[in-house]
């Protein structure tokens, strides 16, 4: 049996840390991955809000799996000093945590200009956010959300290798490769394995790119986690399901929606014979 450690995006549930940790426990996962707290985004977090999630964490004995940052969802020629230095406070809040992981991003280009002309910029803003990671013994992994550079498997590749860092690796995300256009098993799997560690657990349908519970949508999940099960992933699995509830209209998903992406993921899983823990 093949074991893979649960995880999820706590403010999909509520933005309050004191609701989400126990409906991830009831989930079965005794991580969380931290994007937000109490409606502030963790580059914003007040030394003190980190030293209260911390105490949180602690008492449900909840470990984080990932800093689920957004350092690079920025502008590509956007100041890089104030990037790097919102980065620095990340992989601090990371080290705060325990978290081993954080999610960073490739940057957005402006309208009218072609991807390929901020390559170069991206690969050395990239290096840079490298260089901090290797320093402070962290792993940057980055997401392929769409319209930043490493939107494709292409350029995601493009992006790892050439900036060559053991601190830089892959979170893989199915849903937003369907986003644009991209069938994530049949087109990216095999290029991208070298450096996949993280999963984070979304599917979408191609035709209008709807988020819908792993499995239900164009992501080739199954193909995916077959392929990972076999190839000896070990890793995270993280929901990040970006359903929607009318009842929650302030988190992504919902306690009740979340538990409905949960559900549907270890339905695969127990069908796959992966063990989630």
């Amino acid at each position: 049996m093949v074991r893979w450690t649960l995880s999820g995006f706590g403010d999909e549930i509520d933005a309050d840390p004191a609701v989400q940790l126990p409906v991830l426990l009831a989930l079965g996962s005794r991580h969380v991955e931290v994007r937000s707290a109490w409606g502030v985004n963790v580059a914003d977090l007040a030394d003190e809000e980190v030293a209260r999630l911390a105490d949180l964490l602690a008492r449900h004995s909840i470990g984080v799996s990932a800093i689920a940052s957004p350092i690079g969802k920025s502008g590509v020629y956007d100041d890089p000093a104030t990037e790097l230095a919102r980065l620095e406070r990340v992989v601090w809040v990371a080290r705060r945590l325990a978290a081993r992981y954080v999610r960073i991003f490739s940057f957005y280009r402006p309208d009218g200009v072609d991807v390929a002309a901020t390559r170069d910029t991206v690969l050395s803003r990239m290096r840079a956010f490298a260089d901090v990671a290797e320093r402070e013994s962290v792993v940057l992994v980055h997401e392929n959300e769409k319209l930043i550079y490493g939107d494709t498997p292409e350029r995601v590749l493009d992006l790892v290798e050439s900036v060559g860092s053991s601190a830089l690796k892959v979170a893989w995300d199915n849903a937003n490769f369907v986003q644009v256009g991209v069938r994530p098993f049949s087109e990216g799997y095999a290029m991208l394995r070298p450096f996949i560690v993280y999963l984070q657990v979304k599917d979408a349908r191609a035709p209008d790119g709807i988020e819908v519970p792993a499995g239900l949508g164009d992501g080739e999940l199954r193909a995916t986690l077959t392929a990972l099960r076999d190839d000896g992933f070990v890793g995270f699995a993280s929901l990040e399901p970006h359903l929607s509830d009318p009842a929650f209209p302030d988190v992504l998903s919902g306690p009740r929606r979340f538990g409905e992406a949960a559900r549907a993921f270890r339905a695969l899983t127990d069908d796959l014979g992966i063990e989630l823990g």
